[in-house]
């Protein structure tokens, strides 16, 4: 008997809620300028995205072949479409490479 209660006051609850939904207007056409303005930000902000997410990358990768040289491994990291921090990160492994291999003759 509870359950079939529950179940007609949730359906009430639906359909109230519908009704209301259905007198709602519809919302303003978006101008011109509006438009330009939401792909503007939504530009920025997958600009601010793809840049954190490059950083991040670049902390990860660091990190990697700090581990690694600590361990006596040498990496040689791989160069991405864009480069940025990598070709910065990759003379130091260079150099790594060389001592190991100067110490061991």
């Amino acid at each position: 008997m509870t359950t079939l209660r529950a179940t007609i006051g949730a359906a009430l609850v639906l359909a109230a809620f519908g009704v209301a939904v259905a007198k709602l207007p519809p919302p303003p056409p978006m101008t011109e300028e509006q438009k330009a303005e939401k792909a503007a930000k939504e530009k920025a902000a997958a600009d601010l995205a793809n840049e954190q997410l490059a950083r991040a990358q670049d902390r990860v990768a660091a990190r990697y072949i700090a581990e690694e040289k600590a361990k006596g491994v040498t990496i040689t990291p791989q160069m991405g479409p864009t480069g940025g921090a990598a070709k910065s990160a990759s003379p130091a492994p260079a150099k790594a490479a060389a001592a190991p291999a100067a110490a061991k003759k």
